[in-house]
């Protein structure tokens, strides 16, 4: 069931949408119903777009808490 939304936007946006819509041969209704079907998928796909690098890494710390001074130590002793 579709359901009509009205939203207050700048005029200039307005009319960029409008161009974008004509170029790519899709309603401005279109492309925000395609915009907001996206919203729900990027949820799980944040790590995406992390490097494998960045990637690796998550959970490393197990949940334990970091604090500024556990860095300096760190650095303390790689420098030692």
């Amino acid at each position: 069931m579709q359901t009509k939304l009205t939203l207050r936007l700048d005029s200039d946006l307005i009319r960029r949408a409008k161009l974008y819509s004509r170029r790519s041969g899709k309603s401005v209704s279109g492309l925000v119903a395609d915009f907001f079907a996206l919203l729900g998928e990027r949820e799980g796909r944040d790590q995406d777009a992390l490097t494998p690098t960045v990637r690796s890494l998550l959970g490393a710390l197990g949940g334990k808490p970091v604090r500024e001074k556990d860095y300096y130590r760190h650095l303390e002793e790689k420098h030692r």
